[in-house]
């Protein structure tokens, strides 16, 4: 059974263009064996940004070698799993700031990325990452597009050996009907489905 991590960084919920996109690539995955897909919504979750006594907290514990502390869980679930979906829409010419903050939890020395004196080195068991995103413009080829741009260079931190961004592109231009855009999204991500 192969781990999948679903990260759901939608943040309007029921109305976000990008859930559609994520759950009908999902719902493709549940009806193929041998996935066992976990949920982890982040609107859902206390994720709080590292400063002052969290971030103090942080590095007493690993000076410690305390990695298997409950604030470290987040580190620990992504970095077993064996494949990634994350969801999130396209602000700010990235994402939501709550990816962010999760990413920064999850960014530990030690469970999802090692150091030596040669450098950094990835420890996630993940062989792909999946980032499913929709945006009102079209940044389908624009040096302002950074989420995935930053998702991808992280893949290489973390050791994550594959990368693949589907996104459904000027939502927002009335240049065609949105349902249009979201269906040929919907077909690209599901090309993805075989092998991963």
């Amino acid at each position: 059974m192969v781990k999948v991590l679903y990260i759901d960084c939608c943040i309007r919920r029921e109305q976000s263009r990008t859930r559609i996109l994520a759950e009908a690539f999902l719902e493709a995955l549940d009806s193929k064996q041998g996935y066992q897909v976990e949920r982890l919504c982040l609107m859902d979750e206390p994720l709080a940004p590292l400063s002052a006594g969290f971030f103090a907290q942080r590095e007493s514990l690993l000076a410690e070698n305390r990695r298997d502390h409950p604030r470290f869980r987040y580190a620990h679930q992504f970095s077993q799993a064996e494949r990634v979906i994350v969801a999130a829409p396209f602000w700010d010419l990235a994402f939501p700031a709550l990816l962010k903050l999760y990413i920064e939890n999850i960014c530990v020395d030690g469970i999802t990325f090692g150091a030596d004196e040669r450098g950094t080195f990835g420890l996630c068991k993940a062989k792909r990452l999946l980032f499913l995103t929709t945006r009102g413009g079209d940044y389908s080829n624009s040096p302002l597009e950074m989420g995935a741009r930053y998702l991808e260079a992280l893949c290489e931190f973390w050791g994550i050996l594959r990368f693949d961004v589907v996104a459904a592109d000027g939502l927002d231009l009335g240049l065609e009907p949105v349902e249009t855009i979201l269906d040929r999204a919907i077909k690209d991500a599901l090309k993805l489905i075989e092998g991963f």
